[in-house]
């Protein structure tokens, strides 16, 4: 690789950083090419990015962000060959790993960066699957301030049907 192309793949891993608030530094070793070629098709359908990285040029990418200090967990993850996993929601990559992975050892989650925070090791896998991403907050949100409303409603309803049975049957008598 020439010092032009590594300065752009730095640039380009520099923006890619820049621009995302959740990607996964993942240890993809050992697995056979029909593996990762599955890996990455996985990961086209789930719309993750997959992008194998040399660490030297990720370290310089993650130094060059406007504070390189809430990266210092990922920097330090940065040993032995690298994958990053990009993505636009904080739970589909832990999601493809896990479902990928199924009982094997890799892909192995080295660190994930989420939001200003740093999970390292692959026992936060777990954790990051079961983050709820933001469509699924606001659905839960909206969910819960519907519920008083529908719980009226259907008392309001079921009262009327009462109602208009209890007169039907006064009406008969009379």
């Amino acid at each position: 690789m020439t010092k032009a192309e590594k300065g752009a793949m730095i640039e380009s891993l520099t923006e890619k950083i820049k621009n995302n608030d959740f990607f996964y530094v993942v240890d993809s070793s050992t697995l056979t090419v029909e593996s990762v070629n599955k890996l990455r098709s996985l990961c086209y359908e789930k719309e993750v990015e997959m992008q194998v990285v040399k660490n030297t040029l990720a370290i310089k990418a993650l130094e060059a962000q406007e504070t390189p200090e809430q990266y210092q967990g990922i920097i330090e993850s940065l040993k032995g060959p690298t994958t990053i996993f990009f993505c636009d929601t904080a739970n589909v990559p832990a999601k493809v790993i896990k479902e990928f992975r199924g009982d094997k050892e890799r892909p192995m989650l080295k660190a994930a960066y989420i939001d200003a925070s740093v999970y390292s090791g692959d026992d936060q896998l777990a954790v990051l699957a079961a983050l709820k991403s933001r469509e699924e907050l606001i659905g839960d949100i909206i969910g819960l301030l519907q519920s008083p409303v529908k719980n009226v409603l259907g008392s309001l309803q079921s009262g009327g049907s009462t109602l208009s049975g209890l007169l039907k049957a006064l009406e008969a008598r009379g």
